[in-house]
């Protein structure tokens, strides 16, 4: 990239000189108008298009830095051949490279303009015996359709997430893990924030989102901070190698100017381990056992719900001024799952209604959500007023699936403002590293669930885990526990027997449209609110608590 030739220009030292764009915040950028950035994200194949017919093989420089910064994960196999997927191939510059430095190595090649594809195959070192060059849109496409599942030994990731929406990033990453090998690696770099590119689009008003940015051409680029890139590898099933950020100052020597450029490099490990049960699972936030007499993460149950038919349903959500998409299993799969939390609850699509039409109820305050499923709508609702909220579920499958629903339905300033948990209720680990989130504060302001009460033996470790995790302070604004769920076979007195077990006390319900007292629940309906229509046949009870 022109970005990578500049940062291998050397500064003159000892002559004073203009440092520029160094002070500009992206936080204060005008950003383009929602038709703009609909139709970049709509016609981004056509700009890249554009580009490589108007650049061919001409722009980007060849990588051949490789064998420098990432040669011993190449040469540790020697004697074996090595299968690799260069992600993004643009025109070629880092496949060549490597099959000229590693006689050993086969190339799987992809990127979805058709074009740089084309340049690929016309290249004069292209073989077919060695590369395998294919169209292909990471964000639409199933990898494993033309790359054997679990066969990729190492992936390259050489500027090219930068280019898909924030949003989008995790079906990527999902693609990638279907086909990389366990203990596989992925090879990251990219732009990092601060970069000069970053610092010109600011000022040029051509922001899409946080860190988000088009050029002039119509390419997009995202500029990775540490935090967001780590955050987005671990929570989509990878662990950590290695990563940092590369500082290095550029100088135009005619106008005695230099330029900060910033990248971001990262090592990235497909792991599993092994656990005393026998049994492995991939490590840091990934969930899912598998089975010791194979790992096959094509077939994985993760995997199936993120990419699979079975999952196809897309419910479509109108909740005042917000839109949701969500991905959902299929009603006709429903009868047959084991988890609950594949499906949206009408006790959630309530919940979420009186969220957004009552915005005081987390304004500002520190949510978890219990058993949110695969949904999270009243999470992402939430997470446009309150200052954090935690979504959990005990359940793996579930947990993957929220997480594509989430990144595809908020955006990256909301995403900041949201952390997905596995918690099984009296889990003292899971609780720990829920309670730790909020150590500062000493707790939750709010704690809401809903459709978690279905169950005799999970209603005991529900109420001891919400009051380990709920905030002990005492004042105007009491800390408090929301429960809203249709009923069932458990009644409400047991309910609110165990709940006083767990020093609990019911304040307030409403109950098939009936309010216990004008109390906090009246206050939340208004006369005619029309979404309540969809209620007023469904059995619904929500409970309201306070320490």
């Amino acid at each position: 990239m022109a970005e990578e030739a500049a940062a291998n220009s050397e500064a003159m030292e000892g002559v004073r000189k203009i440092q520029i764009y160094s002070s500009l915040s992206s936080s204060s950028a005008r950003q383009v108008t929602p038709f703009w950035k609909e139709k970049y994200e709509r016609d981004a194949k056509k700009y890249w298009d554009v580009f490589y017919k108007r650049h061919q093989d001409r722009f980007f420089k060849d990588r051949h830095y490789l064998d420098k910064e990432w040669g011993q994960y190449f040469l540790g196999r020697q004697g074996e051949k090595l299968v690799v997927l260069e992600v993004g191939c643009g025109a070629g510059n880092t496949i060549f490279p490597l099959i000229a430095t590693y006689p050993y190595i086969f190339v799987h090649a992809c990127d979805f303009s058709s074009r740089a594809i084309e340049l690929v195959k016309g290249h004069k070192d292209f073989s077919e015996d060695r590369v395998h060059a294919f169209v292909c849109d990471l964000t639409m496409h199933t990898l494993s359709d033309v790359i054997e599942p679990s066969s990729v030994d190492i992936v390259t990731m050489v500027f090219v997430l930068s280019a898909v929406s924030p949003e989008k990033m995790p079906l990527v990453l999902h693609n990638i893990r279907k086909i990389l090998k366990p203990n596989g690696l992925v090879l990251f770099r990219d732009y990092a924030t601060g970069d000069l590119a970053q610092e010109r689009l600011t000022s040029k008003e051509q922001q899409i989102s946080e860190n988000f940015y088009v050029r002039g051409d119509g390419t997009r680029a995202y500029y990775f901070s540490n935090k967001f890139l780590v955050s987005l590898f671990k929570q989509n099933g990878f662990s950590v190698e290695e990563v940092s950020i590369c500082n290095k100052q550029v100088e135009n020597r005619s106008m005695e100017v230099v330029m900060n450029r910033r990248w971001i490099q990262a090592v990235f490990s497909n792991k599993y381990i092994e656990q005393g049960n026998g049994h492995r699972s991939f490590s840091d936030n990934y969930l899912n056992n598998y089975d010791n007499s194979e790992v096959d993460i094509s077939s994985s149950v993760a995997d199936m719900f993120s990419m699979s038919s079975s999952a196809d349903e897309v419910i479509e959500i109108e909740v005042k001024d917000c839109s949701f998409r969500i991905k959902a299993l299929a009603k006709e799969y429903q009868h047959t799952c084991k988890s609950t939390g594949l499906m949206l609850w009408e006790s959630a699509r309530l919940m979420c209604n009186l969220l957004a039409e009552n915005p005081s109820i987390v304004a500002g305050k520190r949510m978890l959500e219990l058993g949110c499923g695969s949904g999270g709508i009243c999470s992402m609702i939430a997470a446009h007023y309150a200052e954090l909220v935690v979504s959990t579920d005990g359940d793996a499958e579930a947990l993957t699936l929220l997480r594509e629903n989430i990144f595809s339905n908020l955006g990256t300033n909301l995403l900041d403002k949201i952390i997905m948990k596995r918690l099984i209720w009296g889990n003292m680990e899971d609780v720990q590293a829920i309670k730790d989130l909020c150590s500062h504060h000493g707790g939750f302001d709010i704690i809401i669930g809903t459709d978690v009460t279905y169950s005799y033996d999970a209603i005991s470790p529900l109420f001891e885990t919400a009051r380990q995790l709920i905030c002990n302070q005492d004042g105007n604004c009491k800390p408090a526990l929301v429960l809203c769920h249709i009923e069932r076979r458990i009644n409400e007195s047991s309910i609110v027997s165990s709940a006083s077990d767990f020093g609990f006390k019911l304040v307030d319900k409403w109950v098939n449209g009936m309010h216990l007292s004008h109390g906090i629940i009246s206050s939340w309906f208004s006369e005619g609110d029309s979404y309540m229509n969809c209620f007023k046949n469904t059995p619904l009870t929500i409970l309201y608590f306070h320490t």
